[in-house]
């Protein structure tokens, strides 16, 4: 039989499913990321025990491997230092004569859309050590940022 007319599998057209990949540096967590996790490894858990029809049994257990990776590396940050922006601290700022606030938090409980920025952000970078007062450089403009208020 001539091999054009031969059905091979599904399977082997598919792409391959890697890995989450797991964001480089220490994972540093406040104490709301590491409920954070550990919710999502309950709820994970209590998916896969309940036997979802596949292939979402595989992207469950696919998920729940990132989340115990995450959950055994977290490092849960001390509190920033009043008064200097740090892992932790809500910022209150003016950029490019916009007024926003936002939270410096880890990687895995970034949500911009919420006010919240991962700690290794470029932005986040650029205020880390800043109080109020001070202005930073950001994006190639020198004093684009003016820190208004800091706290924990």
């Amino acid at each position: 039989m001539s091999v054009a007319f031969r059905r091979e599998s599904d399977e082997e057209h598919l792409e391959p499913k890697f890995e989450l990949p797991i964001p480089s540096g220490p994972n540093l967590v406040t104490a709301a990321g590491r409920d954070l996790i550990e919710a999502r490894v309950t709820m994970l858990e209590s998916e896969i025990a309940g036997t979802p029809p596949e292939p979402r049994l595989t992207e469950a257990k696919r998920e729940l491997r990132y989340w115990r990776t995450r959950r055994s590396t977290a490092q849960l940050a001390p509190p920033p230092t009043p008064g200097v922006i740090g892992f932790g601290s809500h910022v209150r700022f003016a950029l490019r004569g916009q007024t926003r606030s936002l939270t410096l938090v880890g990687d895995d409980e970034a949500s911009p859309a919420n006010g919240s920025i991962t700690f290794s952000a470029p932005l986040a970078r650029a205020m880390i050590g800043a109080g109020a007062g001070d202005f930073a450089d950001f994006s190639g403009e020198p004093d684009a940022i003016e820190i208004l208020e800091t706290r924990p």
